[in-house]
C-alpha cells in the first residue's frame, strides 16, 4: 500500500535527488528512471513517485496532490509556499546571484533594470537596499539580457559560474545560497507523522554516512 506521494524536481536536481533515496532505501530501478512515466511506484510499494517541473513541485505538495517533495531553495524562496519544510539536504547546492558587464551596476543614474527568472527575490533583494528597479522577467538565456543590453543585470541561479564568464559577465554579489529541500505538506504531516517521520530519519541517516566518507 502506498505510503506517501513524493513530487521530484525534473531537471537539475532529478538525477541526484534519486540517487538521494536509493541510498536511503527507496528501491528504485534504473529501468524506472530511464522510462517516461511521470508517476511510478518503487519496488516496495510504499512510495510513488511523481515528475513533475521545479516550479510545480510546490503546488503539487502544497494542494495535497503529493505529501512531500524535494526541490531547490530558490524555487521555494520565489514561490513562498505554506509548506513546511523540515530537512536541508546536501544536494543541488549553487547561488542566487546579481550578475553584470561592469561593476556595480547600481551606482548608475536611474531605475535599475534587471532580468530575471527570480522577480520576487529580486525585488526583495533590491527593495531592501532602496535601489530602484525595473524587472524584466525572462524564461531562460538570462545572461543575454545584460550582453545585448536589455538589462543592467540579472539576477540568476549560478553553479559553477562558467557560464556567467564565458557570456561577460561576474557575480557581483550573492544574494543567497541554495540547495535542495524536503517540503512537507502541511496536513500529511499530521495524517502520515510515522511514515514521513520515517522518510525524514532515512534521508538524515543517508547524509550523515555520506558526510562521514
Amino acid at each position: 500500500m502506498t505510503q506517501l506521494t513524493i513530487a521530484i524536481a525534473k531537471g537539475r536536481l532529478h538525477a541526484e535527488t534519486l540517487d538521494l533515496l536509493s541510498l536511503a532505501g527507496l528501491g528504485i530501478s534504473s529501468e524506472t528512471i530511464s522510462s517516461r512515466r511521470l508517476a511510478v511506484e518503487d519496488e516496495s510499494g510504499r512510495y510513488r513517485l511523481i515528475f513533475v517541473k521545479p516550479t510545480d513541485v510546490p503546488v503539487y505538495v502544497e494542494h495535497g496532490i503529493a505529501d512531500c517533495g524535494i526541490v531547490g531553495r530558490d524555487v521555494l524562496l520565489e514561490s513562498e509556499p505554506d509548506l513546511l519544510q523540515p530537512l536541508s539536504l546536501n544536494i543541488g547546492a549553487c547561488r542566487i546571484v546579481v550578475a553584470a558587464t561592469q561593476n556595480p551596476p547600481a551606482n548608475q543614474p536611474g531605475i535599475l533594470r534587471v532580468a530575471t527568472k527570480y522577480p520576487r527575490t529580486a525585488a526583495r533583494h533590491f527593495g531592501s537596499r532602496g535601489v530602484a528597479v525595473e524587472l524584466i522577467q525572462l524564461s531562460g538565456s538570462v545572461e543575454l539580457a545584460s550582453v545585448l543590453g536589455l538589462a543592467d543585470c540579472i539576477v540568476d541561479l549560478v553553479e559553477t559560474g562558467n557560464t556567467l564568464r564565458e557570456n561577460g559577465l561576474m557575480i557581483i554579489e550573492v544574494i543567497t545560497d541554495s540547495t535542495a529541500r524536503l517540503v512537507v505538506n502541511r496536513a500529511s504531516y499530521q495524517l502520515k507523522a510515522d511514515a514521513i517521520g520515517q522518510l525524514v530519519q532515512s534521508l538524515e541517516q543517508t547524509m550523515e554516512e555520506a558526510s562521514s566518507d
